[in-house]
């Protein structure tokens, strides 16, 4: 009991997805996907911080 309830509302939630529109920024999803924002695919920012862990180098070479 009460299942109903909530499938209801997710119904209306992906109803309310599928039929509505958005505004898309494109300029910003360009960005995100070329990472002009200066961070990094790894999320530091850019720099190298090999050097900070001494046993990165063998991370490659784990199964």
């Amino acid at each position: 009991m009460g299942r109903g309830r909530a499938k209801a509302k997710q119904t209306k939630v992906a109803r309310e997805l599928k039929y509505s529109s958005h505004e898309t920024d494109f300029e910003a999803l360009q960005r995100e996907l070329s990472g002009g924002s200066g961070a990094s695919a790894n999320g530091r920012g850019g720099e190298d911080h090999h050097d900070d862990d001494p046993y990165d180098d063998y991370d490659d070479y784990r199964r």
